[in-house]
């Protein structure tokens, strides 16, 4: 687990920051819900965040975690969260982490928060890999801009598909209805 790290160097007098990034805790999983609402809140789907305390704590701290979390705080306050995982490249053979969920609440925006988490993954990036990739939505121009000074680039060929609900219900429990009925031979 990683110490609580104190950056410096962000004050005029050269105090050290008020910024500490540290890792998530069973302790934060409340907190980590509220910030999973803001940010469903700002990307326009606050129905959509239907995640619960124990869903968090069985996924992230039980016997076989499938993420890890940041929590920066500002003089103590929490400011922000990273829920980031891991995944595997077959093509480069190597690993690499995905950061599902990077939010900073709107008051400490413009304080550096956002540069500090995305060094701080960049080196956990490295340290078990070498990639470090995101989801961004087509609207979001400033989180676009954003990601863009930080060095990303964005790939155009790539497209997300996803099967989720009943027709993830159904491929599981029929195999592909679709071809099972005649409607498609696609493939």
């Amino acid at each position: 687990m990683n110490v609580p790290e104190q950056l410096t160097g962000d004050s005029p007098e050269g105090s050290p920051s008020p910024l500490t990034i540290r890792e998530a805790t069973p302790a934060d999983v409340p907190e980590m819900l509220i910030f999973i609402r803001e940010l469903a809140e700002y990307e326009r789907q606050p129905e959509e965040a239907i995640a619960t305390a124990e869903d968090l704590v069985r996924d992230g701290f039980g016997e076989r975690p499938v993420f890890q979390c940041l929590i920066a705080e500002w003089s103590g306050e929490p400011a922000a969260m990273a829920l980031y995982f891991p995944f595997y490249s077959t093509w480069r053979g190597n690993a690499g982490i995905h950061l599902e969920d990077l939010f900073v609440r709107p008051r400490f925006r413009r304080r550096g928060i956002a540069k500090a988490l995305f060094a701080r993954l960049a080196a956990i990036a490295l340290e078990r890999g070498d990639r470090f990739q995101w989801h961004v939505l087509d609207w979001n121009q400033m989180a676009i801009d954003f990601y863009e000074q930080m060095g990303a680039h964005m790939l155009q060929q790539w497209r997300i598909m996803r099967i989720d609900g009943d027709a993830l219900k159904d491929l599981a429990a029929h195999g592909n209805p679709k071809v099972a009925a005649g409607t498609d031979r696609s493939l």
